[in-house]
């Protein structure tokens, strides 16, 4: 039995959003100074030379990453990295501070290894993370870095929302995410509109002088019809990746109580449909355009599943969420038994093996 499995039922016993602030803090704590995280990382980090992969110009010491949410003002990035999450994505950032939707705002449902929030894009703005990454620096493992607009903005005030975000915080990036497809911010105009993606990535593409890779944060509820239109503004862009999945509206499979909260469910419930979206986008994207794949991941086989989909690397966020600090050590471990296990030496030979 490990210590977080000793700890979780009290932490679950709070609220899921007071227990996540007080995780948070247990990781600042930890990674506070370089002792602590050396002790984090002798414990939790595993390397393998079959984990490896470059893409998007930067070195992934494995596929395994935090998803946006998680972390949203930067504040844990080097405790995450000492975790031995091979990248971390924060976010989503947006240009101010704003306190998103009232809580209660996050639920936890058990019994489906799921949650529900509807948190609302709450940050505290691009300033204060720009600060915290000046002042600290970025983690040595790559990150991302999600960008989105305030809930107050109309359609236009949304592109210079994204302007400003991605100007501010860019630098600091190994690659920035357009966030246009998250379900619990207000519906005041469609943010996937072809119009209005096309007005964003033109706005980002003048602002890019360092060629900061830039992709987009797809939804899982989507039809596929809709999906290969957004892959042809990807493609007509040229940007540089696809994330999929976002967090879904609907509820099968899902028999939580809690499962009539409003907001987007993630976890092992979403597992399925977001490796569903994965292969449609690899079987009809160009050879050479990364997806990162997120939605239920929770184990080495929910990975490995989404690797063989077509995705070249994976993130999680409820998987750690129930699993603990050793969710990334375990998950890299077995899929180096998997891709021994099918022949492969690299994950990156791994990537689409489906799709053959």
């Amino acid at each position: 039995m490990t210590l977080y499995s000793r700890v979780r039922p009290l932490a679950f016993k709070l609220p899921a959003e007071t227990a996540h602030t007080l995780g948070k803090r247990a990781l600042r704590a930890a990674q506070s100074t370089w002792l602590t995280r050396a002790a984090l990382a002798s414990n939790y980090r595993y390397a393998h030379p079959a984990l490896e992969t470059e893409l998007f110009g930067s070195r992934f010491p494995n596929p395994v990453g935090v998803a946006a949410g998680f972390d949203k003002n930067a504040e844990v990035t080097h405790a995450l990295e000492a975790l031995g999450f091979g990248f971390v994505e924060v976010g989503t950032v947006t240009p101010y501070p704003q306190a998103g939707n009232d809580r209660p705002r996050l639920f936890r449902l058990r019994t489906d290894e799921a949650m529900i929030n509807r948190m609302g894009f709450n940050g505290q703005g691009m300033e204060r993370v720009r600060a915290r990454l000046e002042r600290r620096g970025p983690p040595q493992v790559p990150l991302g870095v999600n960008i989105g607009k305030m809930n107050s903005s109309d359609e236009d005030e949304a592109i210079e929302d994204y302007r400003r975000v991605f100007d501010r915080l860019a630098p600091f990036a190994d690659y920035v995410v357009v966030n246009v497809s998250c379900p619990n911010t207000p519906d005041e105009f469609d943010e996937a509109s072809p119009d209005h993606l096309h007005s964003i990535f033109e706005t980002l593409a003048a602002e890019n002088d360092d060629d900061v890779p830039i992709l987009v944060k797809i939804g899982p509820d989507s039809p596929e019809d809709s999906m290969l239109e957004l892959l042809g503004i990807v493609e007509d862009h040229d940007l540089d990746g696809i994330v999929a999945t976002n967090t879904t509206t609907g509820r099968e499979g899902v028999n939580s109580p809690k499962a009539a909260e409003r907001g987007g469910l993630s976890g092992a419930p979403l597992a399925e449909r977001s490796t569903e979206v994965i292969r449609t986008l690899a079987r009809n994207a160009d050879d050479d355009l990364p997806i990162v794949g997120v939605g239920g991941v929770d184990s080495a086989e929910g990975a490995y599943e989404k690797i063989r989909a077509g995705a070249s690397l994976v993130q999680l966020y409820t998987g750690f969420v129930y699993g603990g600090p050793g969710t990334a050590r375990r998950i890299n471990q077995g899929l180096v038994d998997l891709l021994e296990q099918d022949g492969f030496s690299s994950v990156e030979d791994a990537v689409g093996a489906d799709l053959e």
